[in-house]
């Protein structure tokens, strides 16, 4: 089956959605607004229980199918935050909050799910129920483990659970997945170097530099991908920020270093935070100097469980064909806060093909309209597959 019929009469209603929401950006949890449209829509469209506050500010919605002998609840989710960016887009619709923007297509995101939403309330030609999720604080506020501690898998009894990604650079409406690390987990890391201050002139030997010891832990931190890592494996350090000094002519008593930790195996995640920590503390002690380590886990890995992956692969192939679909793509060093819905449950997550334009998280990132059908599409047909009435 292509696009569902109802779905592409649908589509610019869900454009409107989408630029509303684009327009009035919210960040992290703050999204109200935008939730309680969500919840209006939902409520319209005649879902059975439409709740909010579920993880601060998500919504949830159900949505029972014609029969329920299947037993079966499957879970659909959407994110609805964007990001503290200053739009430089030129869209007619451009974000009217100075510093915020949608520059990352949650916009698209929900307006798709709520898309789905209204077919499915509407024709409620499945076996089973539908719980459809519209999640705050993606970008950074872990809102998908903020729902899941306040009962999301629990209350409404999800089995699985599923999400979706635009993909700018990915052909239009082709869609990716694969079993297993599909996302890197994101870890912050942060150090800071004591020394002993003193002239940079007339007494450097009786100062420890504390910006040469920082120099040498940010290089020798990179030897834990070139030494410590198996080569058939994937991480990233990047260390992104380096501040310390008042003048030309002081060396300062302390340093402060801090970055970005990517691994698509746990494992390997272990193994690098153990690893920062020792080369850290010996590189500040060799020059004297003492080092504190600070290591934060902020998402997991997101894990696509293999029957679930080859579910959501077989749903887009028959949305937009098989050679639009890849099952076995390879992962990105990118991150989602989904991976914690996906420590809860089976289920899968998957990208959605935008065409050419800007990345995520560029101030003139545009997100393309023209795939809002086929990822409604997608969220219908997958419960229509996986709970058949007949």
């Amino acid at each position: 089956m292509p696009i569902v019929n109802r779905v592409a009469a649908l589509s610019d209603e869900m454009a409107a959605w989408r630029h509303d929401f684009h327009e009035n950006p919210e960040l992290l949890y703050e999204v109200h607004r935008t939730a309680g449209i969500v919840a209006d829509r939902l409520r319209e469209f005649g879902c059975d229980e439409v709740v909010t506050g579920i993880g601060r500010t998500g919504v949830v919605g159900l949505i029972r199918g014609r029969k329920s002998t299947s037993g079966k609840t499957i879970g659909l989710r959407a994110d609805m935050d964007a990001l503290p960016i200053e739009e430089t887009s030129g869209v007619s619709y451009a974000s009217k909050v100075p510093g915020k923007m949608h520059a990352c297509g949650h916009d698209g995101h929900t307006a798709m799910l709520l898309g789905a939403a209204k077919y499915l309330a509407e024709t409620r030609n499945f076996d089973g129920t539908a719980v459809v999720i519209f999640q705050p604080a993606e970008e950074g506020g872990a809102g998908g483990k903020a729902m899941v501690d306040d009962g999301l898998m629990t209350r409404w009894g999800i089995q699985e659970v599923y999400g979706l990604h635009n993909m700018p650079g990915m052909p239009e409406g082709h869609f990716a997945t694969t079993p297993g690390a599909m996302l890197a987990s994101s870890d912050k890391v942060e150090i800071t170097v004591h020394g002993k201050g003193g002239h940079a002139g007339a007494g450097p030997h009786r100062a420890v530099d504390s910006v040469l010891i920082g120099s040498q832990i940010v290089n020798a931190l990179q030897s834990i991908v070139a030494r410590n890592i198996d080569p058939l494996k994937s991480a990233v350090i990047s260390i992104t920020m380096f501040q310390a000094g008042t003048a030309f002519n002081i060396i300062p008593e302390t340093a402060k270093l801090g970055g970005t930790v990517r691994t698509l195996d746990p494992q390997i995640r272990d193994l690098v935070e153990r690893r920062i920590g020792e080369l850290a503390d010996s590189v500040a002690r060799a020059y004297g100097g003492s080092a504190e380590i600070k290591y934060t886990r902020m998402y997991p890995v997101t894990v696509n469980h293999a029957r679930e992956a080859g579910v959501a692969a077989e749903v887009a192939r028959d949305v937009v064909g098989v050679d639009r679909v890849d099952e076995r793509v390879v992962p990105l060093m990118g991150s989602e806060d989904f991976a914690f819905m996906l420590e809860a449950r089976p289920g899968a997550f998957v990208f959605l093909g935008m065409g050419d334009g800007n990345e995520c998280h560029h101030p003139a990132y545009t997100f393309n309209d023209n795939i809002l059908g086929h990822g409604a599409s997608y969220w219908v047909r997958l419960v229509e597959k996986s709970m058949p009435t007949g």
